[in-house]
């Protein structure tokens, strides 16, 4: 069984969730997606299986997210994409992938439900 969290060594939302799925004795893939950004297939993967459309998925309180006008509604899915894509500080953190199955570790526990 391969866990995968998209994490940032830097967020300490990040570090508890990984210290939390090695507390359950789980050795997780760690990708630190600001050094290994996802690819857009990998991306809408993820989206598709939390659910969520990419502002959904995105730190509005980034300033690359004021600066790259990223709130305007006429903006499309593939704008917002390419948007995380080229700035992955944008990206929600940290993400928990299991058996196709994701989570947003905000809070931590909330990657126990697909474990």
């Amino acid at each position: 069984m391969t866990v995968r969290i998209y994490h940032n060594p830097r967020c300490s939302k990040s570090r508890q969730t990984l210290q939390l799925l090695r507390d359950k004795g789980v050795e997780p893939e760690i990708v630190e997606y600001l050094k290994t950004p996802p690819t857009r297939e990998e991306l809408e993967q993820v989206l598709d299986m939390l659910g969520l459309e990419p502002r959904q998925l995105m730190r509005t309180k980034e300033k690359e997210y004021k600066e790259q006008s990223l709130a305007n509604p006429e903006l499309s899915r593939d704008q917002l994409i390419d948007a995380m894509l080229a700035t992955p500080k944008l990206i929600e953190r940290p993400i928990v992938i299991k058996d196709g199955k994701a989570a947003i570790g905000r809070p931590p526990e909330q990657v126990l439900e697909i474990l």
